[in-house]
């Protein structure tokens, strides 16, 4: 749509909205998925990026119901959870929280003893273990992989179980054990209802699936066991994986891609990336900060993208996608025309508050 055409259209639309719109339909559940935080003690950008998305998420929803961060939430180290443990307690968030566990949370192990990256020397004396137990204490869960159940609706939260310590070839991929995948396969089956989306999150995703999966990750696997997860996705449609790592930016193609089960990429809060033309990616600006905003209704659950810098919707990631079958297919929701009106309204009053922050 011209954006000369969009003015016009919004102008007219104030005055014929109805007034029963004004009573819009209220989401039953709404969160926020943010990933690759990276915060650092010494990283004054990786603190301000995160505070600032926290702020602009209060703005967007105070009354989110669970704040999400789909890994890379620190560089593994002591000093970097202090930090982010004093970041939250000093910005506004959902009391209730729920992380994944990144392969960054593992990065202690490349430092040596003076905090030096050191490659030679790896693993530092650093476990793998360790490195668990650090993220453990800041989830306050007794494993990296567990469920919770929010206002009737399943959220699933799987983890890397091992690092390069166990075995070199594991790289940055993440690492299910057996045990993992029968226990996600059993909650999965507790899940009956096929039109009500149960919410699965792991830090990495599955290769050749949403943005930036064909260029992430060296053997272009990112999930050790990446067959044996897939199957157990594909059986249940109801399902949202949501996944970071790749750090791509929202607006490219493959955000959201269905493939017998939706696929969400998150990009990243401390630095998006995105395609750089030739076949490889590129780091976008160094403001650049990006998340999703996720509300669910009774028939339909809508997925934005959200620009922090900006305090803005971004308009080329907005979707909405149908729940009750394995038929519905994700659709883009961003053009006017194609909104509801109650949804016309709403777009309209972020707009206009987007709008007046000189955004």
């Amino acid at each position: 749509m011209k954006v000369g055409l969009l003015r016009v259209g919004l102008s007219l639309a104030l005055f014929t909205v109805p007034l029963n719109a004004m009573a819009e339909e209220k989401p039953e559940l709404s969160f926020p998925v943010i990933s690759d935080i990276h915060v650092q003690s010494w990283d004054k950008q990786s603190q301000h990026k995160f505070a600032a998305a926290l702020r602009d998420l209060n703005e967007v929803s105070p009354s989110s119901d669970v704040l999400i961060i789909n890994g890379d939430l620190t560089n593994g180290m002591s000093s970097d959870y202090d930090k982010l443990n004093e970041l939250l307690k000093s910005n506004p968030h959902p009391k209730n929280m729920a992380m994944t566990m990144g392969n960054h949370e593992f990065y202690q192990a490349w430092f040596d003893t003076n905090k030096v990256w050191n490659a030679n020397t790896f693993p530092n004396k650093e476990s793998e273990q360790a490195s668990i137990h650090r993220f453990l204490q800041l989830t306050g869960e007794k494993q990296v992989y567990y469920d919770r159940s929010i206002k009737g609706y399943h959220f699933i939260f799987l983890g890397s179980e091992q690092y390069r310590q166990s075995n070199e070839t594991n790289l940055e991929d993440a690492y299910l054990s057996q045990t993992q995948l029968d226990w996600l396969s059993a909650k999965l089956k507790e899940d009956v209802d096929a039109t009500k989306p149960v919410f699965v999150f792991l830090h990495q995703p599955l290769p050749y699936t949403v943005a930036g999966t064909h260029f992430c990750c060296t053997n272009n696997r990112a999930i050790v066991q990446h067959e044996e997860l897939k199957k157990i996705l594909s059986d249940h449609p109801q399902v949202i994986f949501f996944s970071g790592h790749t750090h791509w930016e929202l607006k490219l193609p493959n955000t959201i891609v269905r493939d017998k089960f939706t696929m969400v990429n998150s990009s990243s809060v401390q630095q998006p990336w995105t395609d750089d033309g030739h076949g490889g990616e590129k780091a976008l600006g160094p403001d650049e900060s990006e998340g999703l905003y996720v509300e669910v209704y009774k028939d339909k659950l809508t997925i934005k993208g959200r620009d922090f810098f900006r305090h803005r919707f971004i308009q080329e990631t907005q979707y909405s996608v149908a729940l009750g079958g394995n038929d519905k297919e994700t659709e883009r929701f961003h053009n006017v025309e194609q909104l509801p009106v109650t949804e016309l309204f709403r777009w309209l009053i972020l707009a206009g508050k987007d709008w007046f922050r000189g955004s």
